[in-house]
């Protein structure tokens, strides 16, 4: 029947059919600052080619049926065999082996690996951000293999393979692999060393040293269909690493109990799980005793991830944001030369650009991988963690707002954004875990603030305002007296002022005024939106705005 009672008007557009990358001048601005130029021309054509693929409709479609359908658990066939596998929507898989051809789990071997990688987990987690998790631990897995070079040449040519094989099936028949870990129990959460998971020595090892059986149990177990774990649990001489295969080499299936999927506020297109080990057969990773210290580097990269995680998602809110203003109409205009509007969408920006510029400076350090850069990362991963996965939630929400009720309803892909948000604040530790981390690295390791005020002090008599930050954060730390009490307080301060420190360095000028007198300089109110109106705010907005020129 034909509609006759009215004509739709004034409705935007959806934002489709563009290049994620390109259409990002603070991503594709850090990816030119941070890799030789020698190598620059083949990421430029990688990421542009990624970037176009995530913003096309076919990469919206598999986000949206990949969280529409999500995993289901099939613990038995139906003959009552235990089985343990996770079913996924065709569209789970597609976006798989879309990001393993990108080299999403490959940067440890070429060259400008980590910022490589981290761009592209920037551009294409933005079309769907649950399946970044297999491919964070994959990536992750790497170092921590690495402390025993027979594990790491059995399995690091797989988990940095370009292709995605889905299914069980011994590691030594497939050209590539995933890797998921398993960490935490009922009794403790992060505390792991409050670990119960018992691992035995196999009195007469098939493979050599270093085989044992678990028993015990995993409280959260994200990616369960992955084709390795690595696993913490107690063995003779005290907690240690292990990798647990699902597959074992003669065919037949390690035990695995999948007991259940968690039931998570978002991330629905991602199984996590819960599992039961009983007699399950795992190879040591590096010495017993040392587990901690040997997934320690595994930790550490994968919270780098939720960093660009996060950078991610208050990407894509702000870039939907912005478009819906620059097309929507209301009281006489587009929204977006509305001067409240204006200072709302500005104020997400730099929130944005800023989580942005950070954690390609980060993925950066691990490319240059000197003793300075690895004592600088000691302290700015965690505080960058910290403070940009905790900013995610409200830039979403704020984002989702400026969509009115349009934002939401589920059509319009906001409300998965917010569902997503709070998770990298929880995973890998959260926001105490991160704080105490830093407190640690303070207090152990000097070198670390030494290069840590070395990076911000770069930036040094560019702003006033940076330059009052500095020094207030140097005042917090010669004062010990209650400073566990203190620690995020201490921690989002040193995380504005390197964020600041890199602003003002590296972005246009309207940028970095804006970020240090609000952020720096205390010339902001308590919401989005208060930023004081005499800034170039309109350039602010036109930087932003997802459209490549």
């Amino acid at each position: 029947m034909a509609a006759t009672t009215h004509t739709v008007t004034n409705q935007v557009p959806p934002l489709v059919g563009y290049d994620v990358f390109t259409a990002d001048r603070a991503l594709s601005e850090a990816v030119e600052r941070h890799i030789d130029p020698a190598v620059l021309p083949e990421a430029r054509q990688e990421l542009g080619a990624l970037g176009q693929s995530a913003g096309s409709a076919q990469a919206q479609a598999w986000g949206a049926q990949a969280n529409e359908h999500p995993p289901v658990l099939r613990t038995h066939d139906r003959y009552g065999h235990r089985i343990d596998e996770v079913e996924f929507h065709p569209s789970w898989h597609r976006l798989l082996g879309h990001a393993v051809a990108a080299g999403l789990t490959d940067a440890w071997g070429r060259p400008a690996g980590h910022v490589r990688r981290a761009a592209g987990f920037l551009v294409w987690t933005q079309a769907e951000a649950g399946h970044g998790c297999p491919l964070s631990m994959t990536h992750a897995a790497v170092p921590a293999l690495r402390t025993d070079p027979v594990l790491a040449a059995e399995w690091e040519p797989k988990l940095t393979s370009y292709v995605y094989e889905e299914g069980l099936r011994p590691a030594q028949e497939k050209a590539g692999v995933l890797f998921g870990m398993g960490m935490t129990e009922k009794q403790g959460g992060t505390d792991v060393r409050s670990n119960t998971t018992r691992a035995e020595p196999v009195a007469q090892p098939v493979s050599g040293e270093g085989e044992y059986l678990l028993t015990g149990h995993k409280w959260f177990c994200s990616a369960p269909m992955s084709d390795g774990f690595l696993v913490l649990a107690q063995a003779p001489g005290g907690l240690t690493c292990f990798l647990v295969p699902r597959v074992l080499p003669d065919g037949t299936r390690n035990v695995f109990a999948i007991q259940r999927l968690k039931d998570k506020l978002g991330n629905k297109s991602n199984a996590s799980s819960e599992v039961e080990f009983d007699g399950t057969w795992a190879r040591r990773v590096g010495e017993e005793g040392r587990g901690v210290r040997t997934i320690i580097e595994m930790v550490a990269a994968t919270r780098l991830d939720c960093v660009v995680g996060s950078a991610a998602l208050m990407r894509q809110a702000v870039a939907q944001a912005i478009h819906h203003a620059t097309y929507r109409s209301a009281f006489g205009g587009l929204l977006i030369d509305k001067p409240l509007m204006r200072n709302v969408l500005a104020d997400l920006a730099l929130e944005s650009e800023a989580a942005t510029v950070l954690a390609m400076r980060l993925a950066s350090a691990y490319d240059t991988d000197t003793e300075e850069e690895r004592a600088f990362l000691r302290l700015a991963v965690p505080a960058a963690k910290y403070w940009v996965t905790k900013r995610c939630t409200p830039v979403v929400g704020e984002a989702l707002e400026c969509l009115g009720g349009n934002g939401y309803v589920e059509e319009s892909g906001m409300p998965r954004l917010l569902r997503e948000a709070p998770l990298n604040s929880i995973w890998e530790g959260s926001g105490n875990v991160q704080a105490l981390d830093v407190l640690r690295a303070l207090q152990r390791e000097p070198q670390a603030l030494d290069a840590f005020l070395r990076e911000v002090g770069k930036a040094r008599g560019a702003d006033h305002r940076l330059d009052a930050a500095i020094k207030d954060v140097l005042t917090e730390l010669a004062d010990l007296e209650g400073i566990e009490a203190r620690a995020r307080r201490l921690v989002e301060r040193m995380a504005l002022v390197l964020q600041g420190s890199l602003l003002v360095r590296w972005a246009p000028p309207e940028v970095s005024d804006a970020f240090c007198a609000s952020r720096l300089g205390g010339d902001w109110g308590s919401a989005f939106g208060t930023l004081p109106h005499s800034l170039d705010l309109a350039s602010v907005v036109t930087r932003a705005r997802p459209v490549a020129e």
